[in-house]
């Protein structure tokens, strides 16, 4: 089975909601290289509607003018018996994009235009942007992370074994069977244009390869805190942790990596704490980490880094569409690897993954916040291949 012919869940979302009345516009937003794009075609494909599709990616398309043609082609391209429906693609190169597609909306609410529209984009911060300052109550979000391990297995047979070292991008599993090839995609085709595109969208980066020198450093020591203070000491021209801390929020919105807070029910301590990095897929730890397979999952110091990022970034894509909260904890010696908080309910998550561990984290955990589900990975609640389908309920 390729890529192109198996369908994720979120194309039948997207599906059904083409087949809804024209209320609001359908927001597809993730990462590059995710798939968004696919979904949304693959969904069309399924409807019997006229639509048209633009793709904003070329900077000689990215003007209003453009835009507005592209809408009012659409307008006049309506079928005898058939919805039309419009998509565009990576809207966010539009700069103003947001308050023209509002005014554009609202014509064809005041005319009865029944057009609906899908719109999609890989700079999630940039779309965030438009979204609230011109579109709010006019959309709805559907989000493509990357690949579940469930997805990956469904589409191109991968054992756990190879996802933990190839990930959750479709496109990089075509090169799966050379190390080589799948590294430079990797690195062409994903990192670089999200560094050097993407990110730089959403706003003014003044070092750039300090960003690229933070992601290639943080998805390294992915799933291990680091301070400020230790970031700085081996970033090139660092400047300060306010810089640091502005562009690992950056890459957070890339959907590349994120700092994760220490868990506090005291706002303030949770906020000042150091963070502990995590990739939001597997594959990036792979690449920054510079290893082959073997050596990177034959070492188990360096196995247990990457199940507990794999195990940390399913937590993060779930955590995005379900509203939890994701954080870690620790006090003085004892350690928890996760801790998840939806409303009153919270887990604590331990990951065993082949580094040895002290068993007191958990203990001292429950003691201090008592009530809270505690939920062993790779012990006797869960393997890890089981919580990464998603087999296990989070909480209880």
């Amino acid at each position: 089975m390729t890529k192109t012919e198996f369908k994720r869940p979120l194309v039948d979302t997207i599906t059904t909601r083409m087949l809804e009345p024209r209320r609001f516009m359908q927001i597809v937003v993730g990462p590059r290289q995710t798939g968004k794009t696919t979904a949304i075609l693959q969904a069309v494909a399924q409807l019997d509607v006229s639509s048209t599709y633009f793709s904003f990616d070329e900077e000689k398309n990215t003007s209003i003018e453009v835009l507005r043609d592209v809408w009012n082609e659409a307008r006049q391209s309506k079928e005898e018996g058939k919805n039309t429906l419009l998509i565009l693609d990576e809207i966010q190169r539009v700069k103003q994009w947001s308050s023209t597609v509002k005014a554009l909306w609202d014509e064809d609410a005041r005319a009865g235009n029944d057009l609906k529209v899908i719109l999609s984009g890989s700079s999630p911060l940039l779309l965030r942007k438009g979204l609230t300052e011109s579109l709010a109550g006019r959309f709805e979000l559907i989000r493509s992370p990357h690949w579940s391990l469930w997805e990956c297995i469904q589409a191109f047979g991968y054992t756990l074994e190879e996802y933990l070292f190839f990930g959750g991008y479709p496109g990089a599993a075509l090169f799966k069977d050379d190390e080589t090839r799948w590294s430079s995609y990797m690195r062409e085709a994903i990192i670089e244009p999200t560094l050097t595109k993407d990110v730089l969208l959403m706003e003014e980066v003044r070092k750039p390869a300090l960003l690229t020198e933070l992601f290639y450093l943080g998805a390294a020591y992915s799933a291990q805190e680091i301070s400020y203070r230790k970031l700085l000491g081996q970033l090139q021209d660092a400047g300060n942790t306010d810089t640091i801390a502005s562009y690992l929020k950056l890459l957070e919105h890339a959907g590349v990596l994120r700092g994760l807070f220490k868990y506090d029910e005291k706002l303030i301590k949770t906020r000042s704490s150091s963070p502990r990095l995590l990739v939001f897929d597997p594959s990036l730890l792979a690449i920054a980490s510079a290893r082959k397979r073997e050596e990177l999952l034959g070492d188990s110091a360096w196995r247990g880094h990457v199940v507990e990022s794999a195990i940390g970034a399913y937590l993060l894509a779930r955590s995005l569409g379900e509203g939890f909260e994701l954080f870690w904890w620790r006090e003085g010696n004892n350690e928890v690897d996760f801790v998840i908080r939806k409303g009153t309910k919270r887990t604590a998550i331990e990951v065993k993954s082949g580094r040895l561990k002290s068993r007191n984290g958990m203990r001292a955990f429950l003691e201090k916040y008592p009530g809270s589900y505690a939920l062993i990975v790779g012990g006797p609640d869960a393997s890890a291949e089981d919580f990464l389908l998603g087999e296990v309920p989070l909480f209880q």
